[in-house]
């Protein structure tokens, strides 16, 4: 078995008084990838916050190597290797896209001779970005600013990569490029958390799937053995014939 990176365990969260999240239990591998699924509202996002550090975890356990970090501060995490990758494609417009990647490794303290390494690494893995390197991102289509995105993320050199909806106002095409592109990443040992809207393409390149719904678990296991017809069920309530 590959090593845990992440266990969430019972995970109870939300904004102040409100909670949100109530009882929600994954598992990432590293080179692995880990789908989490539900309707929207489901409590997802809330989810990734609660991980990452952005939102408070009122109860269970977040567990990162080994450790609990529940109580760290959500800019040590990336720099122990947790990077999260927000909804929206958040890039910074008026930038080049050279400029955008050196940010995405300003954690690792190096200077730009250190860091153009990887920035390099980061153009073979996606050519398009290497090919309009000194173009603004403002420029780039939204396929290629998802990738743009992603980039950032991985010049943190992270173990752990949390993707909120990266298919998130794209043509079906390019939803397929740039899931091919996030499960190209496993072969790195890269474990990856992905949230997804685009279920039957994030599921055919996950290993292991968790859906939820008014912030519980109601499936949760290997890919492999998750039906259509479960996913029905948990989407719509129908029950298998």
């Amino acid at each position: 078995m590959s090593e845990v990176l992440l266990d969430v365990q019972n995970l109870k969260t939300g904004y102040g008084d409100l909670t949100v999240v109530r009882d929600v239990s994954l598992t990432v591998r590293a080179g692995e990838i880990t789908v989490l699924l539900g309707r929207n509202g489901a409590g997802k996002t809330t989810t990734l916050r609660a991980i990452t550090g952005l939102n408070k975890v009122q109860g269970g356990s977040v567990t990162y190597l080994g450790q609990s970090i529940a109580d760290v501060p959500a800019h040590k995490r990336v720099a122990e290797g947790l990077s999260y990758v927000q909804e929206g494609k958040r890039v910074f417009h008026e930038l080049t896209i050279e400029q955008n990647l050196l940010l995405g490794g300003f954690s690792t303290k190096q200077k730009k001779r250190a860091l153009m390494p990887k920035v390099e690494e980061i153009y073979e893995f996606f050519p398009i970005l290497g090919e309009k390197r000194s173009l603004t991102a403002a420029s780039m289509s939204g396929g290629q600013q998802q990738m743009l995105a992603i980039g950032q993320a991985l010049m943190a050199n992270p173990k752990l990569l949390i993707l909120d909806e990266p298919s998130q106002g794209l043509a079906p095409v390019i939803v397929k490029e740039v899931m091919d592109r996030v499960h190209s990443l496993k072969a790195t040992g890269l474990g990856i958390l992905l949230i997804e809207q685009a279920v039957q393409d994030s599921v055919a390149i996950a290993d292991e799937v968790a859906v939820i719904d008014m912030g519980k678990n109601v499936i949760s296991g290997k890919a492999a053995d998750i039906t259509v017809e479960d996913l029905q069920a948990a989407y719509f309530g129908v029950q298998s014939q």
